[in-house]
């Protein structure tokens, strides 16, 4: 009895890749969900069932949300204002700091205020990468506990 183990490198690579791009804040989630539902669709989705798929799309949607939302929350925490989380959210695509100690200064007008709205930024960056990566590490255990289970 010997299995393929293709499919099962599949999410391991995938997941690997993933997980070393969540702290580079590109889409780590989806590369270990896309590498799932590859397996899946390589082994017509005999030990994935639609239920394992959608909780494991639910975790993807939920992490980024809390991503989202933790670093808008360190930014105004650290920051003072709502102003400086907006501007953490925004600028997440081109570096939470930036975002964030821009969208202070144009408020408070004193780099120091500034640069403590970055630094919450970056810390939120930080402790959502960590979720991010918790919530990637169980996507993967748990693909390869069905797959292996098999």
């Amino acid at each position: 009895m010997t299995a393929d183990l293709s499919p099962v490198l599949l999410i391991i690579v995938t997941g690997l890749i993933g997980l070393v791009l969540i702290p580079l804040g590109l889409p780590g989630l989806w590369v270990i969900l896309l590498g799932i539902l590859g397996y899946g669709w390589l082994t017509d989705f005999q030990t994935l069932s639609a239920v394992f798929i959608g909780v494991m799309l639910g975790l993807a949607i939920l992490a980024e949300v809390f991503e989202a939302w933790v670093g808008f929350r360190f930014a105004q925490r650290y920051g003072g204002s709502s102003r400086a989380g907006w501007g953490a959210l925004v600028g997440g695509l081109v570096g939470a700091f930036v975002g964030a100690a821009v969208f202070e200064y144009t408020r408070v007008r004193r780099l120091e205020g500034s640069a403590k709205a970055g630094w919450g930024a970056v810390l939120g960056r930080a402790a959502a990468a960590a979720g991010k990566m918790a919530v990637g590490i169980v996507m993967v255990v748990g693909a390869l506990f069905l797959a292996l289970r098999g």
